[in-house]
């Protein structure tokens, strides 16, 4: 496995990604029939605002870059110290994206160890994440990470 590490986002980057994680987490939130396409990027961009109300320096949140050796960046982490729904002792991984050019290389195993180290590091016992039902690819990855189901929506179209 390709060795990544991790520095702090930086402001300028920040900026870029918060429009980019909104417009993905509202595509994603359509696709999943849970919010309508006029509703869904309004939803996204405060969702996040409610999450990250200081920004790079909200409280219980890392947001970090992933980089190859040699300083290349190569993707993005968004963990939570403090589990959304209380659950004690466990980080929450909002967000790990490796970017288009970098994918397919096994990078996304690395940054997801570097996510696991993170939370241990300040002291979780358990990572635990969301994964889309129409993503395989993630699913696979998490799934061969040894992830765990815990809950699991279903939903059936009614003719």
């Amino acid at each position: 496995m390709t060795h990544v590490s991790t520095r702090p986002l930086e402001q300028s980057e920040f900026d870029i990604w918060q429009q980019a994680i909104a417009r993905q987490f509202a595509d994603a939130q359509v696709a999943a029939g849970l919010w309508t396409e006029e509703e869904a990027l309004d939803r996204a961009v405060e969702a996040n605002r409610t999450l990250l109300p200081d920004g790079l320096d909200t409280r219980h949140m890392i947001l970090l870059r992933g980089v190859l050796a040699d300083g290349t960046p190569i993707g993005r982490l968004w963990i939570g110290l403090t589990h959304p729904r209380g659950v004690a002792g466990c980080a929450y991984l909002y967000d790990i994206e490796v970017d288009p050019g970098f994918r397919g290389r096994g990078l996304g195993r690395a940054l997801l160890a570097a996510a696991e180290a993170t939370a241990r590091d300040h002291g979780a016992t358990h990572l635990e994440l969301n994964v889309f039902g129409d993503n395989p690819t993630a699913i696979g990855l998490y799934s061969t990470a040894g992830f765990e189901v815990v809950t699991q929506q279903m939903r059936k179209r009614l003719s």
